[in-house]
């Protein structure tokens, strides 16, 4: 009998007979682990329990404290809703049910609508499937055969006549099967507490030509006790959401007559958004970049030359004729860039080259996935583009993630996950660059010290990257620096620099945002902060509140110096009571209040409440501006 040999995650090695089922070796190493499985991995490759192992290689077995096991248990679960959805209303087509981040959907047509009133009765169902324990079983079908299955479920039926492959999969679980690649649970009883959330609508394919589907999104919890932690942690989340605090703070807004996805940004948000971008620049002139400003439009020939036109044309808005060519909007600086170096000839002692520029693009997303400031469809790249020497790239690397890393710790983000990102279906170049950009990502990470997980397929069309999601106040993750190797672009755009040599040579290319956009990293901090911002960020940092109108005068010139001394005020002159006041200041999350009376007029004094603190006491007003210009230089 052939044998296999499979080395475990400790780097032990095991030898077993060919086709041995995942379960027997997860049973072999241990009762526990094979009790706990649900699933195991061969070669980096999700297979199910009972799968045969027809080859040797790296072995995991998969339990539901794995990330990719949780993964799994919502794919089920997705399956397990639909099974009691087709229990109860049979006449319900099923399209598509995913696992996603937060949990699962499926998307449905039916004449029913469903509504949360629904959710108890499914909700019943779904125990039900739970505790009869069904084992989930692999099957297929041929094409034909399948296509016979879904002969009255049109959407199915389009899927699978888009699968190339004659031997098709499907998971059954009792009385239903449904089309899927996997894998699953290997029994519905795996499945602990499934919850429903919400119903929302999804147009078939994401197209607003096509039919409007129901989205029941729903959540598979480890335990009840996990689901109150969800709930605590949803209105948490709820009480920190951006659109109502940008509302109530008054910081953006969207209107209805400019269209979606385009942000307005109202004198708060200017303000804050002011302090992060001179911060940004101060940071980035004494790390040795240069900043550039570029057009807004080019000659949709340049998008052709970059690659956009072929992998990224969903994306852009469509062309505006001038002088009878065609113009494409920006959805990128990296092209402007470029054209800045081929302006002049370049000197490896030139090299490296570091270029940034708060450079507005625009992109289309659809309707249906915009969303606050988090998605867009105009907006403010922190953009940077580095110019160097293959010997430079490792440094420039590392300096490009300290960078990040400092920027993050300082605008108080202390956790972060960090993925590489690989070479995605649509992409530019040959293997052997993409290889290349990824090692020089991976070196700079491990010689760093830095852990990261690998995401298949998630990179540039023209390069691998490097993405930090952050993790803000409450545990959730944002989409946030981005670093990326490029060999492509000096490729295509025929760029180089005259080595010492004295012929040329290719620069790599590295693209970066170490915030991210100014409009998404906005939206973050107002909810990692609820609105709460340190002082140094605040749009508003002091407000002058006089106890009674005959204070308003010297309140003016209090509100004069603070000005003066560039501290953001702001003034109360109403006729409202002193403690409404005070209310009010505190509801707009103003850190700090100059209190004047009387006797501070007398004394040529205020007296400093906070709003996280309380009382701070009476200084006199030069001292009350020196105690808010140092605890604003400590960026708490």
């Amino acid at each position: 009998m052939e044998k296999i040999i499979l080395e475990l995650p400790d780097g032990t090695k095991k030898e077993y007979p060919s086709s041995v089922r995942g379960i027997e070796v997860a049973c072999d190493i241990g009762k526990r682990l094979g009790k706990d499985a649900v699933a195991v991995e061969l070669n980096g490759e999700l297979l199910d329990i009972n799968d045969p192992l027809l080859k040797s290689g790296t072995f995991k077995v998969i339990t539901l404290k794995d990330d990719k096991g949780k993964e799994i248990y919502r794919h089920t679960a997705s399956h397990i809703m639909a099974q009691a959805l087709k229990r109860l209303f049979p006449d319900v087509l099923l399209t598509i049910g995913p696992a996603i981040v937060d949990g699962f959907y499926y998307d449905v047509d039916s004449s029913h609508r469903f509504t949360e009133a629904d959710f108890p009765l499914i909700e019943e169902e779904i125990k039900k499937i739970i505790q009869s324990d069904l084992p989930v079983e692999k099957i297929f079908l041929t094409k034909e055969e399948a296509l016979s299955f879904y002969r009255d479920n049109p959407y199915k039926r389009e899927i699978i006549s888009d699968i190339s492959d004659d031997k098709i999969s499907f998971y059954r679980q009792g009385e239903f099967q449904d089309l899927c690649r996997g894998p699953h649970l290997p029994s519905t009883g795996k499945a602990i507490f499934i919850k429903l959330l919400k119903v929302a609508g999804a147009y078939w394919h994401g197209d607003e030509k096509n039919k409007m589907l129901q989205r029941i999104y729903g959540e598979a919890f480890l335990s009840e006790k996990e689901y109150q932690e969800y709930l605590h942690k949803k209105e948490e989340a709820e009480k920190r959401d951006h659109r109502r605090l940008g509302k109530e703070l008054d910081i953006f807004s969207i209107q209805e007559e400019a269209g979606p996805g385009l942000i307005f940004w109202h004198p708060n948000g200017a303000a804050l958004r002011n302090v992060i971008e001179t911060f940004w620049k101060e940071e980035h002139q004494r790390r040795g970049y240069h900043f550039l400003i570029t057009p807004h439009i080019a000659d949709s020939r340049l998008w052709s030359i970059s690659g956009h036109l072929e992998n990224y044309a969903e994306y852009m808005y469509s062309p505006m004729k001038i002088d009878e060519k065609d113009y494409l909007i920006k959805p990128m600086n990296c092209p402007f860039h470029i054209l800045v170096y081929k302006s002049q000839l370049r000197s490896y002692r030139d090299l490296p080259i570091r270029w940034a520029e708060l450079g507005t693009v625009y992109r289309y997303e659809k309707s249906g996935v915009l969303h606050g400031m988090l998605r867009v469809r105009g907006f403010t790249q922190d953009d940077a583009h580095i110019f160097c020497r293959p010997d430079q790239l490792e440094d420039e690397l590392k300096n490009t993630l300290n960078l990040a890393f400092f920027m993050l710790k300082t605008f108080g983000f202390e956790e972060y996950r960090i993925m590489l990102a690989t070479r995605p279906e649509k992409a530019v170049g040959d293997l052997d660059i993409w290889n290349k950009a990824t090692s020089a990502l991976k070196s700079a990470l491990e010689s760093e010290g830095v852990s990261y997980v690998i995401d298949e397929g998630g990179g540039a069309f023209y390069g691998p990257k490097i993405d930090i999601k952050l993790v803000d106040a409450i545990g959730r993750e944002w989409q946030g620096p981005t670093v990326q190797v490029d060999f492509n672009l000096p490729e295509r755009f025929d760029i180089f620099y005259t080595g010492s040599d004295g012929t040329k040579h290719r620069p790599v290319m590295i693209h970066r945002a170490v915030l991210g956009s100014m409009e998404r990293f906005t939206g973050t901090l107002i909810e990692h902060y609820s609105g709460r911002f340190p002082l140094w960020l605040a749009p508003v940092q002091v407000i002058v509140i006089p106890v009674g109108e005959k204070n308003n005068d010297f309140a003016l010139k209090v509100g004069k110096i603070l000005q003066d001394n560039l501290i953001r005020v702001d003034m109360d002159l109403s006729d409202n009571k002193l403690s409404y006041k005070i209310r009010e200041a505190q509801m707009r999350q103003i850190p700090y209040m100059f209190v004047i009376g009387e006797k501070e007029e007398n004394s040529q004094s205020v007296n400093i409440r906070s709003r996280d603190t309380g009382e701070v006491g009476v200084k006199k007003i030069e001292d009350a501006i020196d105690f808010i210009i140092e605890n604003i230089k400590l960026k708490k």
